[in-house]
């Protein structure tokens, strides 16, 4: 079954009128952040989320912008040092950012909060990124516990695919942080025919996309065409190769939504052709494993 298509906040343009399309035309997730659009991007969203209450929003703790880090610090969660580098998994600041969430984003109950990119902290020192992001899941597990979050997880752009840390690596931290049944219900990774490792991997049955799916997690993936890039570098013979009939754009987005194991496809559409485009694509009929294969092995091929 093709993945679904989610609306993808960052680099997204006219973010209202994009979440007004995205739920006329049946998606069931909007994903921001933050530090998403200079840090506007939640305040800008909670009209439209009033306007359509069936979209489910999934958001972040961890990055955070320069005013954003000056109120943490003026609300005691921070101290100036932290606050200059920009992100922080420390406990008592993703307590106060999830809060902060809620309020910018008018829900008393946030569907997914994702740590956002934690391999930000601590690099290089897994032991000590393990422990911060159980300490993180920790409160994560009392939010959820107290009605303010759904359920949690992790948005990673290189975590997964250096091995920071692995899928079942995150199910035991949660299982720890909860002492016993956890929350961790979602990963968001970067799937597309640029970074196509978890792609290739999930073909033999490796990797964070079995494994996620093995658990029951959703699967975001998120910058399918590599921010806009990848429609200029495939070209109308490989999108054919694809699935004759489609645009390059669609032919990279139809190729993410069939991956094994991925369940949402996140499409930052700048307006409502590009929308319309990337819906066709995912309401195509899947790509079989095979022809998955044969286009990882041409896009491989020195």
């Amino acid at each position: 079954m093709t993945a679904q298509l989610a609306l993808g906040t960052y680099r997204c343009r006219a973010i209202p009128e994009a979440a007004a399309r995205a739920a006329a035309s049946g998606a069931q997730w909007i994903d921001t952040a933050p530090n998403y659009a200079t840090g506007q991007a939640q305040t800008i969203l909670a009209p439209a989320l009033t306007a359509h209450p069936s979209l489910r929003i999934a958001t972040k703790a961890g990055y955070f912008t320069a005013a954003t880090g000056a109120d943490a610090v003026n609300a005691g969660v921070l101290t100036e040092d932290q606050a200059v580098t920009g992100h922080s998994l420390t406990p008592q600041y993703v307590r106060w950012q999830t809060g902060r969430n809620r309020e910018q984003l008018g829900r008393e109950r946030l569907d997914l909060v994702l740590l956002h990119n934690p391999e930000r902290a601590h690099p290089g020192d897994r032991p000590a990124l393990h422990a911060a992001m159980r300490d993180a899941f920790v409160v994560l597990e009392a939010e959820a516990a107290a009605g303010n979050v759904a359920g949690y997880g992790v948005a990673t752009w290189a975590g997964l695919e250096e091995e920071a840390f692995t899928v079942g690596q995150l199910l035991a931290l949660a299982t720890e942080a909860a002492g016993g049944r956890h929350h961790l219900v979602a990963v968001q990774l970067p799937v597309s025919l640029v970074m196509m490792a978890p792609i290739v991997q999930a073909l033999d049955g490796r990797g964070p996309l079995p494994a996620a799916a093995g658990a029951g997690l959703r699967v975001m993936a998120s910058a399918p065409l590599h921010g806009g890039e990848l429609p200029g570098m495939v070209d109308q013979e490989l999108a054919d190769l694809i699935r004759p009939g489609l645009t390059p754009a669609q032919a990279c987005v139809l190729a993410v939504a069939s991956c094994p194991g991925v369940t949402d496809v996140l499409v930052a559409a700048s307006g409502a052709p590009h929308w319309r485009e990337a819906a066709d694509a995912v309401s195509q009929p899947s790509l079989t494993a095979a022809k998955l294969r044969e286009i990882t092995g041409v896009l491989a091929a020195p």
